[in-house]
């Protein structure tokens, strides 16, 4: 499996089966860091991207990721090593069910927390135990991901996710069961003529009058739009 070569970082997937995927970049390179987040968390790191496309838009001296599976958990570390900012990234083997009990007895928040959990809630599982952790929420369902983000993340705190826009509903229902307020959501979609697919979604402890957007990754195959050119262009060496 070659490394996939960003223009300031490079992954090495050979441990893991997540793969890099254009969710991971999507939410990356959308994921607010206007506001200067100074701590940041990643739930499911799997290869570590997310947090290093995060490192490279930002100044934040805190970097924390956490990885239940541990071939996907050594990727990460090797990634966030062998990158221009090892001594900001650091990655946890634990659930996040522990990880956010143990911040939360330590009484630490996160300014910025960021997810791209797995999503496969259908009862399919294959027989591939790592691919199905990373995969399908029996590793980390959606109710224990936003009990964990409710109980680290900083009064002022942003969480962005993104999941598939058929689970849209459902995931703001129990967000706001953790006090957790839909703020802006971008829709995004493969091509103009195909079904919305994904939601990239920011949440606080903050109800406010919700911002929304929406984005088409491609006018034609590996023809891109403007929008996500402008988006993913800091990363992408062909962008």
């Amino acid at each position: 499996m070659k490394p996939f070569q960003f223009k300031e970082f490079t992954i090495h997937q050979d441990k893991t089966a997540m793969k890099i995927g254009t969710d991971a970049v999507l939410l990356g390179a959308w994921c607010s860091v206007d506001d200067y987040p100074d701590t940041i968390l990643d739930v499911g790191a799997g290869t570590g991207v997310i947090s290093l496309m995060i490192a490279q838009r930002s100044d934040a001296m805190t970097i924390d990721a956490v990885e239940i599976d541990e071939n996907a958990y050594e990727q990460t570390v090797e990634n966030f090593e062998k990158s221009d900012w090892g001594d900001r990234l650091y990655c946890y083997n634990a659930t996040f069910t522990e990880f956010a009990n143990e911040i939360a007895e330590e009484e630490e928040t996160y300014d910025l927390i960021v997810s791209n959990p797995p999503f496969y809630t259908d009862d399919f599982e294959t027989d591939n135990d790592a691919r199905n952790k990373a995969r399908f929420t029996s590793s980390l369902s959606f109710d224990n991901l936003l009990k964990g983000v409710a109980k680290t993340l900083s009064e002022n705190g942003i969480f962005s996710v993104i999941i598939p826009f058929k689970e849209e509903e459902n995931f703001i229902n129990l967000a706001k069961e953790n006090k957790l307020f839909l703020n802006k959501v971008c829709h995004v979609q493969g091509n103009t003529t195909s079904e919305i697919k994904r939601s990239l979604m920011e949440f606080s402890f903050h109800s406010s009058e919700v911002e929304k957007e929406h984005l088409t990754i491609e006018i034609a195959r590996h023809q891109y739009t403007d929008d996500y050119i402008n988006l993913t262009k800091d990363f992408y060496l062909k962008m």
